[in-house]
């Protein structure tokens, strides 16, 4: 497939507190320099792009150094924290606002829905502004005639077409606004967060019609949204902005792993001082660990979706003749409970223990869970009357990494369904030190 927008090397400045470049001072020492075939003094200073952070200096990087290709058909979704520069690059990518340095190579027009109502004057109607906003992107008046009750049909606000916009919600814009810039025959789309507006129906109906542009009409997509789900249903591949900068490119599954995975601790060892210890005077837990059949385990919790994973746990009994079992509740990035497991069931009789210190694995099989990060609870109860003994909360998380991307056969039982799994995922338990 050939290149249809290639971007090298691209970066936005931008002067805190000022409009344009700064002072007129500032541009007076631009131009000097540029006289004199030297750079622009203000390309050396200036700060990452990091909200979050008191800076020093009066210049900030929106963008720095990006590079990146989409080909033909590709949709390319772009994900990243607020004020990551999400919107600066897709203004720049529409030309609304021009790189302070690198270039923007694009084959094709381009058409762009970057804020909701971009375009529209609020005194007009619904109609009108179809009009208006098409002649905006570059549409001619034949070319929305023939479109015109496609755009309409599709927006959804019929009844409303000729009522003046100011009067429409900020979802009724939004439909009217995406439904004028599908509708146009423009090489490339670029779409920035408008299913954050609209309601699920009309979610569903842009993510359709947005596939429906690149796979049946071959155009190219470019799609902001901070919704992981549709991200990956909708794009080929993605890229994860960071304080401005680039910090990952490729298929759009792990990069989304990798970005929901920023913010989240990994942890796989956890113990207590047995008086802090979650549980009671019966029993208490006082270690939890996550690791390879070998005993080993990966520094960055990353581990191979085709490996067997163990979690042993280690807990002491403080009185003889009681009696539990062992339980765990899987959870995934969403904090949604994906599945449990317990190594027997109430219809089973529960071995009694002694007292002493002891230690149960748990061991996952490989391929059985999917790409992506989760967290552990542990605990240890009696199922019939249900009495809890321990219960410490996601108190472990792990990564599990697939590097061959697209097998089906993995990932079969963590796609979201909270269920029972024992039949696969067995405790074995065994005394390790008499007290």
């Amino acid at each position: 497939m050939s290149t249809v927008i290639k971007v090298e090397n691209l970066s936005k400045q931008y002067r805190l507190g000022t409009v344009g470049t700064g002072s007129f001072a500032h541009d007076v020492n631009r131009s000097w320099h540029r006289l004199r075939g030297k750079e622009d003094p203000y390309l050396k200073i200036g700060e990452e792009n990091d909200r979050t952070q008191k800076g020093s200096s009066e210049y900030v990087w929106a963008l720095k150094d990006i590079n990146f290709e989409v080909k033909h058909g590709e949709v390319l979704g772009i994900i990243g924290r607020n004020g990551a520069g999400k919107s600066t690059l897709l203004k720049l990518l529409s030309r609304v606002t021009s790189p302070t340095t690198g270039s923007i190579k694009a084959k094709g027009r381009i058409a762009s829905l970057l804020e909701v109502g971009t375009g529209f004057h609020p005194e007009l109607t619904g109609r009108e502004n179809i009009y208006l906003n098409g002649a905006i992107l570059g549409m001619r008046k034949k070319e929305i005639d023939r479109k015109l009750d496609q755009i309409i049909d599709f927006s959804g606000v019929e009844r409303y077409i000729d009522t003046p916009v100011k009067r429409y919600s900020s979802g009724m814009y939004v439909r009217l606004a995406f439904a004028v810039a599908a509708h146009l025959d423009s090489e490339i789309l670029i779409v920035d967060e408008v299913l954050a507006v609209g309601d699920a129906e009309f979610q569903k109906k842009c993510l359709g019609k947005m596939g429906e542009v690149s796979n049946g009409e071959g155009r190219t997509v470019l799609f902001v949204s901070h919704n992981m789900a549709a991200v990956k249903q909708l794009c080929n591949n993605s890229i994860i902005l960071r304080n401005g900068c680039l910090s990952e490119y490729g298929e759009s599954s792990g990069v989304i792993n990798k970005y929901l995975a920023i913010d989240k601790t990994i942890n796989l060892h956890y113990n207590w001082n047995l008086p802090d210890a979650p549980g009671n005077n019966i029993v208490k837990l006082f270690e939890i660990h996550i690791h390879y059949e070998n005993g080993s385990a990966p520094l960055d919790g990353n581990f191979d979706i085709t490996q067997k994973i163990g979690i042993t746990i280690k807990y002491e009994v403080f009185k003889d003749g009681y009696s539990f079992i062992h339980g765990a509740n899987f959870y995934n990035d969403e904090e949604i409970n994906i599945f449990n497991s317990h190594d027997v069931t109430s219809s089973i009789r529960i071995e009694k223990r002694e007292k002493g210190l002891y230690e149960a694995t748990m061991w996952i099989p490989g391929n059985l869970m999917s790409e992506g990060s989760f967290s552990v609870s542990i605990a240890l109860f009696i199922p019939s009357p249900f009495e809890l003994y321990v219960y410490s909360e996601k108190a472990v998380s792990f990564n599990i990494i697939d590097e061959m991307k697209g097998d089906s056969a993995r990932g079969n039982y963590t796609q979201g369904f909270p269920g029972f799994v024992r039949p696969l995922l067995q405790w074995n338990a065994k005394k390790i030190e008499n007290l």
